[in-house]
């Protein structure tokens, strides 16, 4: 991955982390002890802050360095869980092809559907 593809990962970590967080740049500058600006230009992918920061930001949204620092291929938890169930299950992985845009509920019905069938399939 290059610099700048980290950058834009971290960047839209940090704002969807901002967001569920009720933090406004100036919120998390203060906390940080460093500029708004530096946190904007964390936010626009502009700029990296150095790891000592990024564990700051770990502690104060309670998460592991990977939440910000990698990209996420689902946009909700609950889905990323859901399709994990779904991958590593020897009988359903070869349904594994769902959208990331997929609502937790959806994913789940396609979970269940799937499990029905094996148990048919089975029986």
């Amino acid at each position: 991955m290059s610099d700048q593809d980290y950058m834009n990962v971290f960047a839209t970590n940090l704002k969807r982390y901002l967001n569920e967080n009720n933090m406004s740049y100036a919120d998390l500058a203060k906390r940080l002890g460093v500029s708004a600006q530096s946190v904007s230009y964390w936010a626009n992918g502009q700029k990296a802050p150095r790891m000592d920061k990024v564990d700051m930001m770990c502690e104060i949204f309670h998460c592991r360095r990977s939440n910000l620092m990698e990209a996420k291929y689902y946009d909700d938890d609950k889905t990323a869980q859901i399709a994990q169930e779904i991958k590593d299950s020897k009988e359903l992985s070869a349904l594994f092809d769902v959208s990331r845009k997929m609502s937790p509920e959806d994913l789940q019905t396609v979970y269940q559907m799937a499990l029905a069938l094996k148990r048919k399939e089975q029986g």
